[in-house]
């Protein structure tokens, strides 16, 4: 840190130089991600990215509503059992009531689940393979593979999730004998 003169342009000098340096730089071609706009020296953010960042958070949201079933699944389940109690008369058998009511919500669930679960591993892996159909000099940010990664994983973990939930792998509806 530079001290202050009488008149204050120390640190004034310091912070020209460094931007200076920094336009330098990019210049020079030495700081990525930046160029320097023709004739002034000043260093220019190159645009691009933003859609497949936004693209690969939703990918992990995606997958993390795919592990719960969401909101959507929650109403889809409530719809469902209320019809099956709408189907069967109170003189139906109790293994019938039981898959009626109980059985087709939670199917109802698991197959939303598996709907959010299949959008975010197909929202991931249009991020990841979209650098194979772009420019080759246009690097992908590090953060947005790592995003788009996590969004794929989180989509197989909830697909498998919900693939055991419809098949009563896991969970599965009580033996009514």
């Amino acid at each position: 840190m530079g001290t202050k003169s009488a008149d204050g342009t120390a640190a004034t000098d310091e912070a020209r130089d460094a931007t200076e340096a920094v336009a330098e730089d990019a210049e020079a071609g030495d700081v990525e991600g930046a160029d320097a706009a023709p004739g002034t020296g000043a260093v220019v953010a190159q645009p691009g990215g933003i859609g497949q960042g936004a693209a690969a958070v939703v990918a992990a949201a995606l997958g993390l509503i795919g592990l719960s079933g969401g909101w959507i699944g929650t109403v889809a389940s409530a719809r469902e059992s209320l019809i099956g109690q709408l189907r069967t008369s109170q003189s139906a058998s109790v293994a019938r009531q039981v898959q009626e009511v109980y059985g087709d919500s939670w199917r109802t669930t698991a197959l939303v689940a598996g709907a959010f679960a299949v959008a975010a591993l197909v929202t991931a892996a249009a991020v990841l393979l979209r650098p194979a159909f772009g420019d080759p000099a246009r690097v992908q940010a590090p953060w947005i593979k790592s995003v788009a990664w996590a969004g794929a994983a989180l989509g197989v973990i909830g697909l498998a999730l919900a693939a055991a939930k419809y098949t009563d792998l896991i969970l599965g509806l009580p033996s009514t004998s």
